[in-house]
């Protein structure tokens, strides 16, 4: 364990339990929820532990390494922070928290379009190696200005979304009248009086914005009005004319997140990827969704060797990475579980997450005698 582990929060049920109470309903529902009933929330990370590993005891084995290899690229761990939309409203600052966590742990910080951080902070903080997730823009010029701006920032890799053709139906938020800034029924605002820490965290850092959009965006969109300007502004469908001439611009690693069948894996690998991400967006769009880890299994055991293939969507533990690395991924990457950890810890939530998570994963690792992350796959138990 490293000093930044606080022992009162061993698992993420603990961190989920402690942000339930530390930040207001509305924020905490929009974080932990899915869309429609949660079936594919749910079976995302239920389905992921099914998979089953087995140790080799009886051999010599040295230390285990967790560090991981992606896209020419080595991290101190085979994990790294999701692209999550409108983390200063689950938990203020959160963003900038978890880039400087990720930059001093060594791994990967994805940034959101829609977050509330800039291109250019993200950049900041990380000294050039935050990776950018782009919702494509219908207008070719807004498109460029973005990767122009991800260029100059020195984003290494950029992802670009392909599973958000339409907004999920998530009842929560339709319930809470979700805006930003949030809308100030009398249940919103004695929500955020009951919840004061949150509150002056808010009030210390100003109300979450859309700060890479901020040049093009029009102030004070509520839930509705933003869904107009998404839809109007952006464009979730990708196909290959919308794609090659962002291949054909971006000079960094270009990587397709929201993969979920092995036709669209063809097609990436087609069109001049570098990796991709199998992902159902946390199970916030498609209900009826396979789980991530039955899609990865899929494409990665006839494509594996052609691309450079990652997954996300419902991990939630040390174990849980074991077993998607033992599926066949290079590489994951986790949301809601660092947006748990800043709500419940703060400033230190980046850092206790990243230790918890990898203390645990490190342990499964010398239960099963592995020394390497890439060996992995040799104790999957098919």
């Amino acid at each position: 364990m490293t000093k930044e582990f606080n022992p009162a929060y061993p698992s993420m049920d603990d961190l989920r339990n402690k942000a339930m109470k530390r930040i207001p309903k509305f924020a905490f529902e929009y974080l932990d929820g899915g869309c429609n009933e949660d079936v594919s929330i749910t079976r995302n990370t239920s389905e992921i532990r099914e998979v089953q590993l087995q140790p080799r005891y009886l051999r010599n084995q040295g230390v285990s390494s967790t560090k991981t290899k992606v896209l020419g690229m080595e991290f101190d761990a085979p994990f790294g922070i999701a692209p999550v939309g409108l983390q200063g409203l689950m938990w203020p600052n959160s963003p900038e928290i978890l880039a400087k966590s990720a930059f001093k742990n060594n791994i990967p910080f994805i940034l959101s379009t829609v977050t509330t951080m800039s291109i250019e902070r993200a950049s900041e903080l990380t000294e050039g190696n935050a990776w950018f997730q782009l919702y494509n823009p219908a207008e070719d010029a807004l498109r460029d200005d973005i990767i122009n701006r991800a260029e100059a920032a020195g984003c290494p890799v950029l992802v670009l979304l392909c599973d958000v053709p339409t907004f999920g139906y998530r009842p929560r938020d339709i319930r809470n009248g979700l805006a930003l800034p949030p809308k100030m029924s009398l249940t919103n605002i004695l929500q955020i009086l009951g919840k004061p820490t949150w509150a002056l965290n808010t009030l210390k850092y100003g109300q979450p914005t859309f700060e890479t959009l901020k040049p093009y965006t029009p102030e004070g969109l509520n839930l509705r009005q933003l869904g107009q300007f998404m839809d109007k502004t952006f464009s979730g469908r990708l196909n290959e004319e919308r794609i090659k001439p962002i291949r054909d611009k971006w000079k960094g690693k270009l990587v397709l997140k929201g993969v979920a069948s092995e036709q669209d894996t063809q097609d990436a690998i087609r069109m001049g990827f570098d990796g991709i991400i199998v992902s159902n967006h946390g199970g916030r769009q498609l209900d009826a969704a396979q789980s991530t880890i039955n899609s990865l299994s899929e494409i990665t055991q006839k494509y594996g060797d052609q691309i450079e293939i990652m997954m996300d969507s419902g991990l939630r533990s040390g174990p849980d990475i074991a077993r998607t690395m033992a599926s066949g991924a290079k590489f994951t990457f986790m949301g809601r579980s660092f947006l748990y950890g800043c709500s419940a810890l703060g400033n230190n939530g980046g850092d206790h997450t990243i230790s918890m998570l990898k203390t645990q994963f490190k342990q499964v690792m010398d239960q099963l005698c592995c020394e390497r992350v890439e060996d992995l796959p040799k104790h999957l138990i098919k």
